[in-house]
């Protein structure tokens, strides 16, 4: 059985066509349908079932699927250890990361990182928390920058660092020049939150329940950057870690007011990583370049684990 066998059932079962699948490939769709026949007849069992609406996996499809995407990612891992092996720093490093934590976390670090090796690339996929970690126990991803991650059995977290939600106005808010504020103040001002799957609102919710109080969420969004304007426009006041606004406030157009000690909402970020899986060059060596950026920029108590 060949590689560029598996290489092409996996873009057919990515594509779900095989025209798609023959110019992604930039081969003749023909090629795809010899190259399927070659593994059916390794097998001994049919993969695909071909209609006017694109093609079906079979079982025994499903089963090569599951299998095969995972094959060519560590095909391509180990390729890139033996240019290790040959002294060369280049490669491409994978990461997966939610959305609070690229803008003034996982970007600079990038940026900073690339100037120092700039023979290196980066995939950056944004997910969920839960997504960003399963890619890196699935092997599609190198490199996992969490916020508020749910657990996921199998990943060892290289470092978490304690993070703190502030309180983020505009710099004329009421709230502006405050030391800190309690939750009672917060139930005063219009607010911008996330919407009820995210972590922290969750978290944000059982706090007011537990204090016996509500608030005015007259913006509910998905979006960082949607709560940041809303912010910025001074229709609201939002709760974020002051790091995922921190350019907005060195150049003075937000403000972060901490909450009271007996308000305070924490969280972690992670950053994550598959405990038997050896790193490449590159991604070892950016995973230790984030570690110390974070450490720098997240501030607070952190710990290897």
């Amino acid at each position: 059985m060949q590689i560029r066998a598996l290489m092409y059932f996996d873009e057919l079962v990515r594509t779900n066509s095989m025209r798609q699948a023959a110019e992604n490939l930039n081969v003749a769709p023909t090629a795809i349908s010899r190259q399927i026949e070659n593994l059916e007849y390794h097998f001994g069992a049919p993969l695909v079932e071909r209609s006017s609406r694109g093609v079906k996996l079979t079982a025994a499809g499903e089963l090569l699927a599951a299998r095969a995407g995972r094959t060519l990612r560590e095909l391509d891992h180990v390729g890139q250890l033996i240019e290790d092996l040959k002294g060369l720093q280049a490669g491409r490093v994978a990461i997966h990361a939610n959305g609070a934590t690229v803008a003034n976390l996982l970007a600079p670090a990038l940026a900073a990182f690339s100037l120092k090796y700039p023979k290196l690339h980066f995939e950056v996929t944004i997910s969920s928390a839960r997504q960003a970690v399963e890619a890196v126990n699935g092997g599609e991803a190198d490199i996992a920058v969490t916020l508020f991650a749910p657990p996921v059995s199998g990943t060892k977290i290289r470092l978490r660092s304690e993070i703190s939600y502030d309180l983020i106005v505009a710099t004329g808010h009421p709230a502006a020049e405050r030391q800190e504020v309690g939750l009672k103040d917060i139930a005063d001002y219009p607010l911008a939150l996330p919407d009820q799957s995210f972590g922290f609102r969750q978290a944000f919710d059982a706090l007011f329940e537990k204090a016996g109080l509500s608030f005015d969420a007259v913006f509910v969004t998905s979006s960082l950057e949607m709560l940041k304007e809303l912010v910025l426009s001074g229709a609201a006041a939002t709760l974020l870690p002051a790091l995922t606004v921190r350019r907005e406030i060195e150049a003075g157009q937000l403000r972060a007011v901490p909450l009271a000690p007996r308000s305070a909402i924490r969280t972690h970020v992670d950053l994550c990583v598959a405990p038997d899986r050896q790193l490449s060059f590159a991604a070892s060596k950016l995973l230790d370049f984030i570690e110390r950026f974070m450490r720098e920029r997240a501030g607070g108590p952190a710990g290897k684990e």
